[in-house]
């Protein structure tokens, strides 16, 4: 139920998610225009100015669009913002002043121009001034330079002004349109939460009173008395979950700004103190190891919060193997300041790895609601920090915490 409510209410993507559907977007955009229209005013509808050169540089530029998906997340950013400059408004424009600003370029200009405007509008802002920019410089060393002052060109630059102009308009009323659905789904997702923790209260109240009148009749009952802990147990990790859920409802109001500095040594203390530990024996399979703790930007029971999620993945995966420790490592010494939970349980599977991430993917299938590891990486991207994991299937699963260099160590 929690699954199904949760998939509804946080359906909407992860910024990894959209910069990767914004790659492909472009990428294969480029894959079949270029070509296709390098056909049509080639042949079909000739323009007096075509270039198939600029066209070819097109099509390699976004085939490598395909492959950069796989590239880490900076360098795929990086790659996108070189696409989209050449494939809108570097090629537009310079085809535009080319042609001599004729009618067909005219109004494919402000075509592109709202396409470029459906991104955010800041980077739309700076891709536009570089690649139009970059045009310009490139037409007037071919001898267009004449153009750039023309009648045509005059007449379209309020036209193109007006559009970006609506352009923001329309982007500023979406993003506050879309700010305050976010704020009654996490307002939502905030209520049905705090309403669980009430009958939860009411049944480990109930557990601790059979358990003070079973010591005070002296009746020792260890069927009893082992029911009555694992009520006590599925209390405390119900609650945890409900702490998840209420992570789940920040994440979507988007509340995540590390206005924060936090230990790291205190968060991992604070969470080993909160998990729900089933007993001693489970408690001792965890050991700390401090290397140099260091502080970072961030939230503090946000920070928790990811930790328990860990915590809670890594005993897991020692339960369903049967073998293994848990291990948490912190390591400010390094260059880069970072956290490792380390379990020497049943491991990830190689073809499972790279969806660990993606919301709603649980492995094993039907264990959990599929939500903690991708608020993880929202919750480590909107702190400017990297959320990894590096496995073996059957032996081990390391989950890598690294955080920016204004991370300061303490000694």
């Amino acid at each position: 139920m929690i699954r199904r409510l949760i998939r509804t209410k946080l359906h909407a993507r992860s910024a990894e998610e959209i910069a990767d559907l914004r790659l492909a977007a472009l990428s294969w955009l480029g894959i079949i225009c270029f070509p296709l229209y390098f056909a049509f005013f080639g042949w079909l509808l000739p323009q007096p100015y075509e270039s198939l050169a600029a066209r070819v540089v097109g099509t390699a530029l976004a085939l490598g669009g395909l492959l950069a998906r796989r590239l880490p997340a900076r360098q795929r950013e990086r790659y996108t913002l070189v696409l989209m400059t050449y494939e809108l408004p570097f090629f537009c424009t310079f085809m535009f002043l080319m042609n001599g600003a004729n009618v067909t370029w005219s109004q494919v200009m402000l075509v592109m121009l709202v396409a470029l405007f459906h991104f955010d509008f800041r980077i739309a802002l700076r891709v536009a001034a570089v690649g139009m920019t970059a045009a310009i410089m490139l037409a007037a060393a071919m001898g267009a330079d004449g153009a750039l002052l023309s009648t045509s060109v005059l007449q379209l630059l309020p036209v193109q002004l007006f559009l970006v102009g609506w352009m923001f308009v329309f982007s500023q009323s979406r993003k506050a349109l879309e700010e305050e659905k976010l704020d009654g789904l996490g307002e939502g997702l905030g209520a049905v939460a705090h309403e669980m923790r009430t009958p939860l209260a009411s049944l480990d109240a109930n557990v601790r009173g059979l358990s003070r009148m079973q010591q005070r009749a002296g009746q020792e009952n260890p069927a009893m008395r082992q029911a009555l802990g694992r009520m006590q147990y599925e209390v405390r990790h119900m609650n945890h979950m409900i702490d998840l859920f209420l992570l789940s409802a920040q994440a979507v109001r988007q509340h995540l700004d590390p206005h924060e500095s936090v230990s790291m040594l205190d968060t991992v203390e604070a969470a080993l103190r909160r998990y729900p530990f089933t007993g001693e024996a489970q408690r001792q399979l965890v050991a700390l190891q401090v290397r140099s703790d260091f502080r970072f930007g961030g939230q503090n029971e946000l920070a928790i919060m990811l930790l328990l999620n860990l915590l809670r993945n890594a005993l897991q995966a020692v339960q369903r193997a049967g073998k293994g420790r848990v291990r948490i490592v912190i390591d400010g010494c390094r260059p880069l300041p970072r956290l490792l939970v380390i379990d020497t349980g049943c491991g990830i599977a190689a073809q499972h790895l790279p969806q660990i991430f993606q919301r709603f993917f649980t492995y094993p299938e039907h264990n959990g609601a599929g939500i903690g590891l991708a608020l993880c990486r929202q919750v480590m991207q909107a702190w400017a920090a990297r959320l990894h994991c590096v496995s073996r299937e059957h032996a081990y699963a390391i989950f890598v915490l690294e955080f920016p260099l204004q991370a300061s160590r303490l000694t």
